[in-house]
């Protein structure tokens, strides 16, 4: 493991993931800066807060510029991604070149594609929506300026978040806040009785920092660890055994999201997702686990974790 001396900026530091990042970087006492467009985000103590739009590269290279380890968990609006995808990334690649800094590169699944049995590292870039494409062609991007000797940087992809501080996902708010409150439906996606990978996001913030200290790892794609694989239903389950209540739960069919996705962009984007929740959908972090061990936090224990947060969240 080499140890990285300097700042660690965190881009996106307001977002689930990189929120994620910040409260692991300063529970190790690391230098930690946090970057987001609108510069007010609650942080640990000692972390600094600053602002900077990640489309920017003049700002990019100011916000990165004493940084020994640059980690890009900023997200684009999700029906904005082909357009802001791309100019982001190059943003931030030149940031980090700039600053002779390790580029960790916050990944997800989207362009592998559909999948029959467990996905690994290795399996090719199959997708043929536009956001599993844009994906792919963000994480070439990011490879071949590694190859090429323009940066030292690192890819770690996980499945779908849920955790602390995520609030806009498929297992967030939509999730957790009729669970808590007992009132409102969950709505979930597809097949509630097929396996579905999910990932809890300490899990990744700590695989993310373990990449970037790692010179070994770099030039890689690596799965973040996740505990066993859990139906939509028995993820439910243990949710409604925390909070001691139960909720409504209703499965959008395929045929409901195309009618929506007629009046509705978000529906449309999610469509081109679907087959995720409606097969088996299992990730293997087997690569990850033979390079630094991997002791994913239990389901039971994450969601007692996040259950917690999101009482303290509701009540402000």
């Amino acid at each position: 493991m080499t140890e990285q001396q300097g700042t660690h900026v965190v881009l996106g530091g307001g977002g689930g993931l990189g929120q994620a990042v910040v409260r692991a970087l300063a529970a190790q006492g690391r230098p930690v800066r946090a970057v987001n467009r609108s510069g007010r985000m609650a942080v640990p103590a000692g972390v600094e807060v600053r602002t900077g739009d990640a489309l920017d590269p003049a700002v990019m290279r100011d916000v990165c510029r004493d940084a020994a380890v640059v980690y890009h968990c900023v997200n684009a609006p999700y029906t904005k991604w082909p357009e802001m995808c791309p100019p982001i990334m190059e943003a931030v690649l030149e940031a980090t070149a700039a600053a002779a800094a390790v580029l960790v590169y916050g990944d997800n699944l989207y362009m592998y594609g559909p999948v029959d049995g467990p996905i690994h590292e290795k399996r090719p870039a199959m997708a043929d929506g536009r956001k599993g494409k844009i994906r792919g062609r963000v994480a070439e991007t990011v490879l071949n300026a590694h190859r090429a000797g323009q940066v030292r940087a690192v890819i770690g992809r996980a499945s779908d978040f849920y955790g602390p501080g995520v609030t806009n996902s498929a297992m967030g708010q939509r999730v957790f806040e009729p669970a808590i409150t007992g009132r409102g439906t969950i709505n979930v996606l597809g097949n509630l009785d097929v396996p579905h990978t999910l990932t809890y996001i300490d899990d990744v913030a700590a695989a993310l920092i373990t990449l970037g200290q790692t010179e070994e790892a770099w030039g890689e794609v690596w799965h973040a660890p996740n505990a066993e694989a859990l139906t939509i239903r028995q993820f439910l389950d243990l949710v409604f055994e925390e909070t001691e209540r139960t909720a409504k739960v209703r499965a959008a069919p395929r045929f409901l999201i195309t009618l929506m996705g007629l009046f509705n962009p978000m529906m449309r984007e999610l469509k081109e997702m679907l087959y995720t929740w409606e097969e088996p959908y299992i990730v293997d972090h087997s690569k990850y686990a033979a390079a630094f061990g991997a002791e994913p936090t239990p389901h039971r224990e994450a969601v007692r974790r996040t259950v917690e947060w999101f009482r303290h969240y509701l009540a402000k």
